[in-house]
Parts: C-alpha cells; sequence; structure tokens
C-alpha cells in the first residue's frame, strides 16, 4: 500500500469537537479517525459493497483498484 494520497480538510470547531470525541473508538490519530469515519460513511451508504459488486460482476475483468 504504498500509494498513499493525502489531502487537507478544514473543520469548523464544532465538527472537530465531534470527530475528537471518537479517539478511541475510530483510532488513535487524528488522520487514522477521520480516515475510519469517512471508510464507515461509504460502508454505510453501501457504496463500498455497491462498487465491489458491479466490479465483480464485470465479466471476470477486477483488474481495476478501488
Amino acid at each position: 500500500m504504498n500509494d498513499k494520497k493525502r489531502v487537507q480538510v478544514v473543520f469548523t470547531p464544532g465538527q472537530w469537537e465531534l470527530i475528537s470525541q471518537l479517539r478511541g473508538e475510530f483510532g488513535e490519530g487524528d488522520a487514522d479517525i477521520v480516515r475510519n469515519i469517512v471508510l464507515a460513511w461509504l460502508a454505510e451508504k453501501s457504496l463500498i459493497s455497491t462498487t465491489v459488486k458491479q466490479r465483480m460482476g464485470n465479466n471476470g475483468n477486477n483488474e481495476e483498484k478501488l
């Protein structure tokens, strides 16, 4: 997993307070917490499983990366 993409985001103080309350539950570092929140949201919206199912049904052409 050497291909990493970094993004800069800005949160309001209220948003950051909510994120900080998840420390320990979603990770210890700021980046871990935000990453896990995003992944949890994607999973909740079924976007991850839908994408995987679509790619698996793509006539066996599973070479595309998520």
